[in-house]
């Protein structure tokens, strides 16, 4: 779903931009600060204090409850978050590929978007490439045992 295609973008088109460029900007962040070692030893650390303060309640409903209840809440929005900068980065290199694609002259401006063709034609598409990925490995080794062939006959 594009950003033009959002919920809000129908309902308040002014709202869109801020309420987007908000949203984008904490996801990068969030997305960058729980990947960092310091998120990693943060939540290891909630982890064992939880497991270790469990004699204290005596390892009771309520105590099992607050970790069950708080690693669901931190997923479920987490998952949300995620998505929205794997998105925008999938987005991003899809550009990227479609603009290299367009400026090599001897590259198939049929590739640019194939990511939107139907599953079929890009099963097609890879079996192709993977026969002219096969075709090159056979040129390869075939130039170099003639090379080798070359070289071993100059030492003979």
């Amino acid at each position: 779903m594009t950003e033009a295609e959002t919920p809000w973008a129908r309902v308040a088109p002014a709202n869109q931009a801020s309420a987007g460029h908000v949203f984008r900007r904490f996801s990068q962040a969030t997305s960058a600060a729980v990947g960092s070692p310091i998120a990693f030893v943060t939540a290891l650390l909630i982890v064992l204090a939880w497991a270790t303060s469990g004699p204290l309640f005596g390892f009771s409903d309520t105590w099992q409850l607050v970790i069950n209840t708080s690693t669901t809440i931190v997923t479920f929005l987490m998952v949300f978050l995620i998505q929205n900068t794997q998105n925008r980065d999938s987005r991003a290199i899809q550009l990227k590929l479609d603009e290299l694609i367009r400026a090599i002259s001897d590259a198939r401006n049929e590739l640019i978007d194939v990511e939107d063709d139907e599953d079929a034609d890009v099963k097609r598409l890879q079996h192709e490439f993977e026969g002219i990925h096969n075709q090159d490995i056979d040129v390869a080794m075939l130039l170099r045992s003639a090379s080798f062939g070359q070289t071993a006959g100059c030492m003979l």
